[in-house]
């Protein structure tokens, strides 16, 4: 039997290219897609894979690019212009979606418009399953262990730098351009905008990194991901002052490659904290390349969709649709992963919000 064909729509971007590497190492023939045909060409001449142009505003292009695979990864940001029409795309192939979105409102958007249609049609729809919205989630479920509440959920970012793709910049300016001048904070199990300043704060991470200031409410994909499956009414995300800075400053370089698989020399630390009754509950992931690492995140979780090793239908974020542990004890080494005093047992309910 020959390889799996996997549609990889947004192949050509920073993101995307780390996402091809990962899928031909695993043994899977990525068929890159997108609608920069001069870009895409190039991609599928270095990789020596099949290419197929294809645009968001062209459902037919899409359909051709999806024949044959037997799931599509979009990567093609900015994602509010093209999860729907790839979502669509993947729904007529009856073939599972996975994206690597970061923008809140285009994964408010699949969670609010697709849930019902993709748990009818049996389909599977994996949003964010990315290092934000897809790591942070898995990390925060781990830590509830066998809790099935909890009073709130805090994930922290610690980033040695952030030096933006691109692509993070124009998702960025979309998001932006759709919330206007407002935040976005999740209190009480509702989402609140808001117009003052976020806050700084200090959060203790794990060693070596130590205490850091950090702006608190830097709401990241993971506070959508995380309440939709997990009852807990309050989900912050923090991240590290330098890195807000390095984003928001204009004239920040992109990543550059630091070594031959092309990763920058950037490092990471998520940590997340679940508290329930005075009681807290925490979850560490440390690697290199933020960019990079959701290669091996997305390319895991298509494994398990593939082969079935799944505990929810229709769209579902990473931590409901996959065992949280065992998910990132499989990412070794791109990640190096701690549970801290939580004991897990496979196959056990691991804080589910109830139906």
């Amino acid at each position: 039997m020959g390889a799996q064909q996997v549609a990889v729509f947004g192949a050509y971007g920073h993101t995307g290219r780390f996402v091809v590497a990962e899928l031909a190492a695993r043994g899977h023939a990525p068929v890159l897609s997108g609608r920069n045909a001069q870009a895409l060409r190039k991609t599928a001449q270095e990789y020596g894979f099949e290419a197929r142009v294809a645009s968001a505003e062209d459902a037919a292009s899409l359909d051709r690019a999806l024949a044959g695979a037997v799931a599509v990864i979009n990567c093609a940001g900015p994602f509010a212009t093209t999860t729907g029409p790839v979502i669509e795309a993947a729904l007529r192939a009856r073939i599972p979606y996975l994206d690597v979105a970061a923008e809140l409102e285009a994964n408010l958007d699949t969670f609010a418009h697709y849930r019902d249609r993709a748990r009818e049609a049996g389909a599977v729809i994996v949003p964010a399953m990315a290092f934000f919205g897809g790591l942070g989630d898995l990390l925060a479920t781990a830590a509830m262990g066998d809790w099935t509440a909890a009073d709130e959920a805090h994930i922290a970012y610690a980033l040695s730098s952030w030096h933006p793709t691109a692509g993070t910049r124009l998702s960025g300016a979309v998001s932006r351009e759709r919330r206007g001048e407002v935040r976005l904070r999740y209190r009480g199990g509702q989402w609140e905008r808001r117009t003052d300043a976020a806050p700084t704060l200090r959060w203790t991470f794990p060693q070596p990194v130590g205490a850091r200031e950090v702006i608190g409410e830097f709401t990241m994909a993971d506070v959508v991901t995380v309440p939709q499956h997990l009852a807990v009414p309050d989900v912050t995300t923090y991240m590290t002052v330098e890195a807000v800075r390095d984003l928001a400053a204009p004239h920040t370089p992109a990543p550059a490659p630091a070594d031959r698989s092309g990763r920058s020399d950037q490092t990471f630390l998520v940590d997340a904290v679940v508290r329930s009754g005075g009681v807290e509950r925490r979850a560490t992931a440390g690697g290199q390349d933020i960019y990079a690492v959701t290669a091996p995140l997305v390319a895991e979780a298509l494994e398990r969709v593939l082969t079935g090793r799944t505990e929810a239908v229709g769209v579902a974020s990473a931590g409901e649709i996959f065992d949280a542990p065992d998910f990132l004890h499989a990412l070794a080494p791109h990640i190096a992963f701690d549970l801290h005093g939580v004991t897990h047992r496979p196959g056990a309910s691991r804080g589910r919000r109830p139906e």
